[in-house]
């Protein structure tokens, strides 16, 4: 395995790196202060200005739509391999990739409809979401069952002559408070009585469809993360054209498989990311700190917390460009293991060293004045995004088990 970057991806890291300096991290208060504006105003739930401004000039920048494999409609597209760097970039500050069109759930969302799709509902829906005129969420997750097991969804797809009617209720819907979401990709089951994992579809439902009620916001750690948000979604008697469906019915879980492989390993580099500022930051705090007579960079506890911080990432980054070499190369369904354990470790590291370095800051680590608070809350919730640790240590036992039978 090679894990050189490309001439190409090294091309494009000095440049994010750049925009980065220039246009992101001189803004990471100008954002917060803006949606704080909004929120005075009685409206937190409306694009931030300061990302449509800066959205053009990724696009001149040369730095759009990363994510996405080479194919017809995005022809440089990278490989994962290529991505992984860029992506540990975006990562460092959580609003930074909807500037470049690369932030969830729209990348996943974008990777089935390229994967999946007709050609009508790429025209429709995919491409106004690669010019980023538009936004999307993803349906799965449900309040009444435990949604880490896709098969237990309960929420209703039924076919009624030319239409599908749809009823259940929805949870945790990112990107279903923002006005700018249009398009919904919503999972549910058209055949109780088939095999366990042919009971399940997708289905596109336009966002405004008569049915859909946006109830809520949930909070995580009293943050509503509006404009995006976390939202609980009602579905009552929702009628969509035959033609939205998505591959066929009962190939629900097979797209769910294929789109939370790269979805997964994107939180995973961007959790590097957020590893390594928040390191840095720990760094730059021990050295400038003084406590019993000596700087904190050279006290004992701090030096072996700052190593192992640089141990961690080491191998969660390791392990991050073996799943995207694998990705490439044999599949996501070859890379299965590799995606359940980076899913494992990279989160965990991340949230470790932010622990950390919110301990270095003391009280202050806790406040708006650093970015870390933030980075935990994210950085907690990704444990249960696209699956909880739990799910995939299961999976990777599983694999490593039939492992261990095929050697006898």
């Amino acid at each position: 395995m090679n894990f050189d970057y490309s001439p190409k991806t090294l091309d494009l890291l000095q440049r994010l790196q750049a925009f980065f300096d220039e246009h992101i991290y001189p803004n990471e208060h100008r954002y917060e202060e803006e949606i704080e504006a909004n929120r005075l105003a009685g409206n937190p739930w409306v694009p931030v200005r300061l990302i449509e401004y800066l959205k053009p000039l990724a696009r001149e920048a040369g730095l759009w739509n990363l994510f996405l494999p080479h194919s017809s409609r995005v022809p440089d597209g990278l490989s994962n391999l290529e991505y992984a760097p860029l992506c540990e970039i975006m990562g460092r500050v959580h609003w930074a990739p909807e500037v470049f069109n690369c932030s969830a759930p729209d990348t996943g969302n974008m990777e089935t409809l390229e994967l999946f799709g007709t050609e009508a509902q790429k025209q429709q829906w995919l491409d106004p979401l690669l010019n980023g005129e538009i936004r999307s969420s993803f349906m799965m997750t449900e309040p009444a069952v435990a949604s880490s097991d896709a098969t237990n969804i309960q929420t209703r797809i039924e076919r009624d002559g030319d239409h599908y009617v749809l009823n259940g209720t929805k949870s945790w819907i990112s990107g279903a408070g923002d006005p700018r979401t249009k398009i919904y990709i919503v999972m549910g089951k058209t055949d109780p009585d088939a095999p366990r994992h042919r009971q399940q579809s997708m289905i596109l439902v336009p966002a405004g469809t008569p049915g859909v009620i946006v109830k809520r916001p949930f909070r995580v750690f009293g943050y509503d993360n509006a404009p995006h948000g976390h939202m609980e979604v009602e579905l009552t008697d929702v009628r969509v054209p035959v033609a939205n469906l998505l591959l066929g019915e009962g190939r629900g879980f097979e797209i769910a498989q294929g789109r939370l492989g790269p979805g997964r390993i994107h939180h995973c580099m961007r959790c590097i990311g957020v590893a390594e500022r928040a390191l840095e930051l720990m760094v730059s705090r021990s050295k400038g700190r003084v406590a019993f007579g000596r700087p904190l960079s050279e006290q004992g506890v701090w030096r072996e917390r700052i190593a192992e911080s640089r141990i961690m990432i080491e191998q969660a980054r390791l392990l991050v460009l073996k799943t995207a070499f694998m990705m490439d190369t044999v599949g996501n369904k070859g890379a299965r293991g590799e995606i359940a354990m980076i899913k494992v470790l990279a989160p965990n590291v991340s949230c470790k060293i932010v622990d950390w370095a919110i301990q270095m800051y003391g009280g202050t680590g806790l406040s708006d004045d650093t970015p870390l608070a933030d980075m935990y809350k994210l950085q907690r919730a990704i444990r249960f995004t696209d699956g909880p640790d739990e799910v995939h240590r299961n999976a990777i036992a599983k694999l490593e088990i039939a492992r261990g039978s095929a050697a006898r």
